[in-house]
Protein backbone atom coordinates (compact mmCIF):
# COMPACT_ATOMS: atom_id res chain seq x y z
CA UNK A 1 0.00 0.00 0.00
CA UNK A 2 1.28 3.47 -0.91
CA UNK A 3 1.89 5.83 2.05
CA UNK A 4 -0.67 8.64 2.46
CA UNK A 5 1.63 11.54 1.49
CA UNK A 6 2.92 9.63 -1.51
CA UNK A 7 -0.63 8.64 -2.45
CA UNK A 8 -1.65 12.29 -2.50
CA UNK A 9 1.32 13.03 -4.74
CA UNK A 10 0.31 10.24 -7.12
CA UNK A 11 -3.31 11.41 -7.17
CA UNK A 12 -2.10 14.88 -8.12
CA UNK A 13 0.03 13.47 -10.95
CA UNK A 14 -2.80 11.33 -12.28
CA UNK A 15 -5.20 14.27 -12.07
CA UNK A 16 -2.73 16.31 -14.14
CA UNK A 17 -2.57 13.46 -16.66
CA UNK A 18 -6.36 13.42 -16.87
CA UNK A 19 -6.49 17.16 -17.54
CA UNK A 20 -4.08 16.54 -20.43
CA UNK A 21 -6.27 13.77 -21.84
CA UNK A 22 -3.91 10.93 -20.90
CA UNK A 23 -6.12 9.04 -18.43
CA UNK A 24 -9.41 7.27 -19.03
CA UNK A 25 -12.76 7.71 -17.35
CA UNK A 26 -13.51 7.00 -13.72
CA UNK A 27 -12.24 8.60 -10.50
CA UNK A 28 -8.47 9.06 -10.28
CA UNK A 29 -8.51 7.15 -6.98
CA UNK A 30 -10.08 4.17 -8.76
CA UNK A 31 -7.13 3.99 -11.18
CA UNK A 32 -4.71 4.10 -8.26
CA UNK A 33 -6.66 1.44 -6.35
CA UNK A 34 -6.69 -0.82 -9.40
CA UNK A 35 -2.92 -0.54 -9.76
CA UNK A 36 -2.43 -1.40 -6.09
CA UNK A 37 -4.72 -4.41 -6.48
CA UNK A 38 -2.75 -5.51 -9.54
CA UNK A 39 0.49 -5.29 -7.55
CA UNK A 40 -1.01 -7.34 -4.71
CA UNK A 41 -2.19 -10.03 -7.13
CA UNK A 42 1.29 -10.27 -8.66
CA UNK A 43 3.00 -10.28 -5.25
CA UNK A 44 3.94 -7.57 -2.78
CA UNK A 45 7.57 -8.69 -2.54
CA UNK A 46 8.68 -8.22 -6.16
CA UNK A 47 12.30 -7.04 -6.28
CA UNK A 48 13.30 -7.57 -9.90
CA UNK A 49 13.19 -5.49 -13.06
CA UNK A 50 9.79 -4.80 -14.64
CA UNK A 51 8.51 -3.08 -17.77
CA UNK A 52 5.17 -1.27 -17.94
CA UNK A 53 3.90 -1.92 -21.48
CA UNK A 54 1.96 1.06 -22.82
CA UNK A 55 2.36 3.04 -19.61
CA UNK A 56 0.35 6.07 -20.74
CA UNK A 57 -0.21 8.19 -17.64
CA UNK A 58 1.97 5.86 -15.57
CA UNK A 59 -0.73 3.42 -14.52
CA UNK A 60 0.28 1.02 -13.17
CA UNK A 61 4.03 1.71 -13.52
CA UNK A 62 4.33 4.75 -11.23
CA UNK A 63 2.27 3.05 -8.52
CA UNK A 64 4.28 -0.18 -8.80
CA UNK A 65 7.51 1.72 -8.23
CA UNK A 66 6.15 2.89 -4.87
CA UNK A 67 4.53 -0.43 -3.99
CA UNK A 68 7.75 -2.34 -4.79
CA UNK A 69 10.54 -0.13 -3.35
CA UNK A 70 13.29 -2.63 -4.26
CA UNK A 71 12.14 -3.04 -7.87
CA UNK A 72 13.53 -1.29 -10.94
CA UNK A 73 11.21 -0.28 -13.75
CA UNK A 74 11.00 0.96 -17.32
CA UNK A 75 7.84 2.75 -18.45
CA UNK A 76 7.26 2.24 -22.17
CA UNK A 77 4.98 4.32 -24.35
CA UNK A 78 4.90 5.11 -28.05
CA UNK A 79 3.74 8.72 -27.77
CA UNK A 80 6.33 11.43 -27.17
CA UNK A 81 3.89 13.63 -25.22
CA UNK A 82 3.14 10.86 -22.76
CA UNK A 83 6.83 9.98 -22.47
CA UNK A 84 7.60 13.58 -21.53
CA UNK A 85 4.92 13.45 -18.83
CA UNK A 86 6.35 10.18 -17.48
CA UNK A 87 9.87 11.59 -17.37
CA UNK A 88 8.61 14.60 -15.38
CA UNK A 89 6.69 12.26 -13.05
CA UNK A 90 9.78 10.16 -12.31
CA UNK A 91 11.68 13.32 -11.39
CA UNK A 92 8.85 14.59 -9.19
CA UNK A 93 8.60 11.24 -7.39
CA UNK A 94 12.41 11.09 -7.08
CA UNK A 95 12.63 7.54 -8.42
CA UNK A 96 14.82 8.25 -11.44
CA UNK A 97 17.70 6.28 -9.94
CA UNK A 98 15.76 3.04 -10.40
CA UNK A 99 13.36 3.87 -13.23
CA UNK A 100 13.45 5.16 -16.78
CA UNK A 101 11.18 5.87 -19.75
CA UNK A 102 11.48 4.04 -23.07
CA UNK A 103 9.74 5.95 -25.85
CA UNK A 104 8.81 4.04 -29.00
CA UNK A 105 6.91 1.12 -30.42
CA UNK A 106 7.07 -2.08 -28.40
CA UNK A 107 7.71 -4.17 -31.52
CA UNK A 108 10.87 -2.15 -32.22
CA UNK A 109 12.10 -1.64 -28.66
CA UNK A 110 11.77 -5.38 -27.94
CA UNK A 111 14.67 -5.90 -30.33
CA UNK A 112 16.99 -3.31 -28.82
CA UNK A 113 20.05 -4.33 -26.82
CA UNK A 114 19.45 -3.69 -23.15
CA UNK A 115 15.70 -4.24 -23.49
CA UNK A 116 15.33 -7.57 -25.29
CA UNK A 117 15.27 -10.42 -22.80
CA UNK A 118 16.06 -8.00 -19.97
CA UNK A 119 13.01 -8.05 -17.67
CA UNK A 120 11.72 -10.42 -15.00
CA UNK A 121 8.20 -9.06 -15.41
CA UNK A 122 6.14 -7.20 -18.01
CA UNK A 123 2.89 -5.61 -16.81
CA UNK A 124 0.10 -4.41 -19.09
CA UNK A 125 -3.16 -2.60 -18.40
CA UNK A 126 -5.25 -1.80 -21.44
CA UNK A 127 -2.38 -2.16 -23.92
CA UNK A 128 -4.34 -4.23 -26.44
CA UNK A 129 -6.05 -7.57 -26.95
CA UNK A 130 -4.61 -10.70 -25.32
CA UNK A 131 -2.69 -11.93 -28.38
CA UNK A 132 -1.28 -8.48 -29.19
CA UNK A 133 -0.21 -7.92 -25.59
CA UNK A 134 1.44 -11.32 -25.22
CA UNK A 135 3.35 -11.03 -28.48
CA UNK A 136 4.59 -7.50 -27.77
CA UNK A 137 5.58 -8.44 -24.21
CA UNK A 138 7.41 -11.70 -24.71
CA UNK A 139 10.47 -10.20 -26.42
CA UNK A 140 11.32 -8.24 -23.27
CA UNK A 141 11.31 -11.22 -20.90
CA UNK A 142 14.15 -13.19 -19.35
CA UNK A 143 13.93 -17.02 -19.35
CA UNK A 144 11.33 -17.85 -16.70
CA UNK A 145 10.02 -14.27 -16.74
CA UNK A 146 6.34 -13.39 -16.42
CA UNK A 147 3.73 -11.30 -18.20
CA UNK A 148 1.00 -9.89 -15.93
CA UNK A 149 -2.06 -8.59 -17.78
CA UNK A 150 -4.98 -6.83 -16.14
CA UNK A 151 -8.15 -8.85 -16.78
CA UNK A 152 -11.71 -7.60 -17.29
CA UNK A 153 -14.33 -8.51 -14.65
CA UNK A 154 -15.53 -12.08 -14.92
CA UNK A 155 -12.73 -13.26 -17.20
CA UNK A 156 -11.60 -16.85 -16.60
CA UNK A 157 -8.64 -16.92 -18.95
CA UNK A 158 -9.82 -19.95 -20.94
CA UNK A 159 -11.11 -18.01 -23.92
CA UNK A 160 -8.64 -15.14 -23.77
CA UNK A 161 -5.45 -17.20 -23.42
CA UNK A 162 -5.58 -20.37 -25.57
CA UNK A 163 -2.78 -22.82 -24.68
CA UNK A 164 -1.76 -23.45 -28.29
CA UNK A 165 -1.36 -19.76 -29.05
CA UNK A 166 0.64 -19.16 -25.88
CA UNK A 167 2.88 -22.15 -26.58
CA UNK A 168 3.85 -20.67 -29.97
CA UNK A 169 5.16 -17.62 -28.11
CA UNK A 170 7.04 -19.76 -25.58
CA UNK A 171 4.53 -19.08 -22.80
CA UNK A 172 2.86 -21.54 -20.45
CA UNK A 173 -0.78 -21.76 -19.39
CA UNK A 174 -2.41 -18.61 -18.06
CA UNK A 175 -2.96 -18.38 -14.31
CA UNK A 176 -5.75 -15.95 -13.46
CA UNK A 177 -5.43 -14.43 -10.00
CA UNK A 178 -8.10 -12.34 -8.34
CA UNK A 179 -7.28 -9.16 -6.50
CA UNK A 180 -9.49 -6.71 -4.62
CA UNK A 181 -11.99 -5.90 -7.35
CA UNK A 182 -9.75 -6.87 -10.24
CA UNK A 183 -7.96 -9.81 -11.78
CA UNK A 184 -4.64 -10.45 -13.46
CA UNK A 185 -3.53 -13.15 -15.88
CA UNK A 186 0.01 -14.41 -15.23
CA UNK A 187 1.86 -15.96 -18.17
CA UNK A 188 5.30 -17.46 -17.59
CA UNK A 189 8.03 -18.02 -20.17
CA UNK A 190 8.53 -21.78 -20.47
CA UNK A 191 10.51 -22.07 -23.68
CA UNK A 192 13.13 -20.25 -25.74
CA UNK A 193 12.21 -16.98 -27.42
CA UNK A 194 12.02 -17.40 -31.19
CA UNK A 195 13.59 -14.58 -33.19
CA UNK A 196 10.31 -14.01 -35.04
CA UNK A 197 8.62 -12.49 -31.97
CA UNK A 198 7.40 -9.87 -32.03
CA UNK A 199 6.53 -9.45 -35.68
CA UNK A 200 7.20 -6.13 -37.43
CA UNK A 201 5.58 -2.90 -36.26
CA UNK A 202 1.80 -2.90 -36.41
CA UNK A 203 1.37 -6.57 -37.34
CA UNK A 204 0.54 -7.89 -33.82
CA UNK A 205 -2.38 -5.46 -33.62
CA UNK A 206 -3.64 -5.88 -37.18
CA UNK A 207 -3.23 -9.66 -37.31
CA UNK A 208 -3.42 -11.05 -33.75
CA UNK A 209 -1.86 -14.47 -33.34
CA UNK A 210 -5.18 -15.89 -32.11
Amino acid sequence: MVARDRRNQLVHLLDTARQRGMLGRGPVEAHLNHAESLAAAIGSDFEGRFLDLGSGAGVPGLILLDTWPAARGVLLDARRRRCAFLEDALRELEVGQRAAVACGRAEELAREEGLRGAFDLVVARGFGGPATTAECAVGFLTPGGRVAVSEPPGATGKDRWPPDGLAELGLGLAEVRKGDGSGVAILRVTGPLADRWPRRTGVPGRRPWW
